[in-house]
């Protein structure tokens, strides 16, 4: 027989025989089991070892037993993977900063057309305060912080300068532009509105400089018309929007910072020789820069009273106080 079935009947305390199946018994020995079971297993090694085309694999395909469970399931699973990410892309914007700053530098080396702007630059602001005039700084929005900054670094240096806000400059703080004047307009599109909109109402004689992503004087829309127009480029080797996902100035603005205070410093070189960190000092007698804890501990050794006091910025408002 081919196979056996053995049916046994047991009885039950007071019920009827039940019928018990016990499993059927192949006739087939364990032996050529094992050996068909290999068999199958090599040939599904073998099978799995090329493509459709006969072409052989590198890897087999994964069976069953090589998938490794999720590990989205694990306890505290990709923490790790998340921290990582976090990481990267915090990380990503200062490598993408520091590379702009390392192109912006290879740019002034290399571009006969920015390293002009920057010496026409400066010798129109060293005319200037050679003839009691003035830079004036002007910006909107982001811009105008770096403006501010400018014009900070260049008081600090004994550069006559001051700041004019694009959208305050039309209701009265033009009259602070004044012929001889050099105006330097910080904007990266070179065609903000709010500036663009300054031009027909600045006075004659002036020398108009901006700091924008131009490279060329004619694609700049703030030069156009200009009397004495000088350029001064801040590129940057991919927008924003393309970098980060957002159109936010980040990169455009680092740039145009390292920019100005290249300006800066480069007027107090030409202006102060090598007495300009003295002129600094002299104007900055204020903070840590002004008086460090080495000069304090003397100046106590010396029998004198001394306190160094930190003063609120004048940009505070009193409300902060509390």
């Amino acid at each position: 027989m081919d196979h056996a079935r053995a049916t046994k009947r047991r009885r039950i305390a007071g019920r009827a025989e039940v019928p018990i199946i016990t499993p059927e018994v192949s006739t087939v020995s364990d032996a050529s089991v094992n050996a068909e079971d290999a068999r199958s297993a090599d040939g599904r090694a073998e099978e799995s070892s090329f493509d459709d085309q006969g072409n052989a694999l590198t890897t087999p395909p994964d069976t069953d037993d090589d998938i490794l469970p999720d590990s989205s399931n694990r306890p505290n699973a990709g923490h790790g993977d998340q921290e990582a990410n976090f990481l990267n892309r915090a990380t990503h914007i200062l490598t993408t900063e520091a590379a702009a700053l390392a192109a912006i530098a290879t740019l002034y080396q290399t571009s006969s057309t920015a390293q002009k702007g920057l010496k026409a630059t400066v010798d129109a602001v060293l005319e200037a305060q050679r003839t009691a005039n003035k830079l004036v700084i002007c910006g909107v929005g982001k811009s105008a912080y770096i403006a501010q900054k400018l014009t900070a670094t260049c008081k600090s240096l004994s550069i006559r300068a001051s700041f004019l806000h694009a959208c305050e400059a039309v209701h009265g703080d033009l009259g602070d532009v004044r012929s001889g004047d050099v105006l330097l307009f910080v904007s990266y599109s070179g065609k903000t509105p709010e500036l663009l909109n300054l031009l027909p109402h600045l006075p004659n004689g002036i020398t108009r400089v901006v700091l924008s992503s131009h490279l060329h004087i004619e694609d700049c829309p703030l030069l156009s018309g200009a009397e004495h127009a000088i350029l001064i480029p801040a590129p940057i080797p991919e927008r924003e929007e393309i970098t980060f996902g957002v159109a936010a100035p980040t990169t455009s603005t680092t740039v145009a910072l390292a920019v100005a205070d290249m300006l800066a410093l480069t007027i107090a070189d030409e202006m102060h020789g090598g007495h300009k960190d003295a002129v600094f000092k002299r104007n900055h007698p204020g903070g840590a820069i002004g008086i460090s804890e080495r000069e304090v501990v003397k100046r106590k050794r010396r029998g004198e009273n001394v306190v160094s006091l930190e003063l609120p910025s004048p940009s505070i408002s009193a409300s902060d106080d509390g």
